[in-house]
């Protein structure tokens, strides 16, 4: 059950654990505040929130998911597992609500006077994950119930920093982001 559970979290999260990693690696260009300041005059988002990296970010999540279903029969021939298929309006909103939710989380870092890539524990780590399954539980609504119950909610909350912190390392390590959380 713990196993299934598990497996079911990191199957069914991650079109919205994609997206922030290849917005990182496709990112640059036109910021999406558009250099703009708030009324505290600090910049809304700042330059590595760009419509680039948000729309190559949510693009990738939605072919990720789009791949999970092609291996589903394989995966589900293999394990006992019920893992779920993602319809296109879920697949989007996980990986759209993921870059939502760290746009959101940039928004905060600026009003608390957070520089861009200044750590911000726990809205680092769930900013992404609270904005995907807010966001799916909207317009996926019926898949999400079925999909994210109690249990796996529960999982996801717990493995998501770990997965986080761990990727964020690794992407110190090779070069690609320049704070390793």
């Amino acid at each position: 059950m713990v196993v299934e559970t598990v497996a079911t979290a990191v199957w069914a999260m991650f079109p919205a654990y994609i997206p922030n990693n290849v917005a990182v690696l496709a990112g640059g260009g036109r910021p999406i505040d558009a250099g703009k300041t708030w009324n505290d005059g600090k910049r809304v988002l700042g330059d590595g929130k760009t419509w680039r990296g948000t729309a190559f970010g949510t693009a990738a999540g939605v072919v990720v998911a789009l791949l999970l279903n092609q291996l589903h029969p394989v995966v589900d021939g293999v394990t006992a597992f019920d893992l779920p298929v993602f319809p296109l309006h879920a697949a989007v909103a996980l990986a759209f609500g993921a870059m939502l939710g760290d746009i959101t989380a940039s928004f905060l870092k600026r009003r608390t006077g957070r520089e861009r890539g200044a750590s911000f524990p726990g809205v680092d780590q769930l900013d992404f994950v609270v904005m995907a399954l807010l966001l799916t539980a909207v317009v996926a609504t019926g898949w999400f119930f079925e999909t994210f119950t109690l249990p796996v909610v529960a999982a996801v909350v717990v493995l998501t920093p770990l997965l986080h912190v761990g990727t964020n390392a690794i992407a110190y390590a090779l070069g690609l982001k320049d704070e390793p959380w």
